[in-house]
C-alpha cells in the first residue's frame, strides 16, 4: 500500500474527484495544490476574523495598521497599498475609520505640506502588539505538521509560483 493510498482523502481530494468525473477530459490536478492554498487561507483568515471581532475591527483594518506599525516612518498612502494589496479606495476608507477611532493618526509631510502621513498610535500599536503573537501561534499550529526544512521547501516553491503572478 502507498504512502497516498494510506491517507484519507481531505476536502480537496474530493473536489478534484468531483471535477475529473464530471469533466474526464482535464486535468484537474491543479487543484490539488491551488485547492489547498485557497482552503488554508479561508481557514486562517476566518480565525484571524475572530480573534479582531473582539478589538472591533476586521482584516483589512488590521492590514493597514501592520503596514504601520511594521514601517520606520510614517507612510503615504499609497506606500500602503503597495504593502497591504489594498487598493487606494479602500486605504483611503480604511484610514478613514481607523483615524476616527484613535488607531491611525494622519500627518502633514514636514517637506511638502500637501502630502498626508499615516502613522499608527499608541493604541493602534497596542492593538497590533496585542493580536500579532496570536496570529503567529496560530499559523504555527497550522503548519505544525510540517517539519522546518518541509516548511522552508514549501515556503520557496510558493514564493516561486507568487513570482510569476508579478507585482
Amino acid at each position: 500500500m502507498t504512502e497516498d493510498a494510506a491517507r484519507p482523502p481531505d476536502l480537496v481530494d474530493r473536489i478534484m474527484g468531483e471535477w475529473a468525473a464530471a469533466y474526464a477530459d482535464l486535468d484537474v490536478s491543479p487543484i490539488g495544490i491551488l485547492g489547498r492554498v485557497q482552503r488554508i487561507a479561508s481557514v486562517t483568515s476566518a480565525q484571524l476574523d475572530r480573534n479582531l471581532e473582539a478589538h472591533g475591527i476586521g482584516r483589512s483594518e488590521f492590514d493597514v495598521l501592520g503596514a504601520l506599525v511594521r514601517a520606520t516612518r510614517p507612510l503615504r498612502a499609497s506606500e500602503v497599498v503597495s504593502t497591504t494589496m489594498l487598493s487606494g479606495a479602500s486605504v483611503t476608507k480604511i484610514s478613514d475609520s481607523l483615524s476616527r477611532r484613535g488607531l491611525l493618526e494622519r500627518r502633514k509631510s514636514d517637506r511638502d505640506g500637501r502630502v498626508v502621513l499615516l502613522v499608527a498610535t499608541d493604541e493602534g500599536r497596542r492593538l497590533v502588539d496585542e493580536e500579532i503573537p496570536r496570529r503567529l501561534e496560530d499559523d504555527r499550529r497550522v503548519l505544525s505538521a510540517l517539519s522546518g526544512a518541509e516548511r522552508g521547501v514549501l515556503a520557496e516553491l510558493l514564493r516561486k509560483i507568487s513570482m510569476t503572478l508579478g507585482e
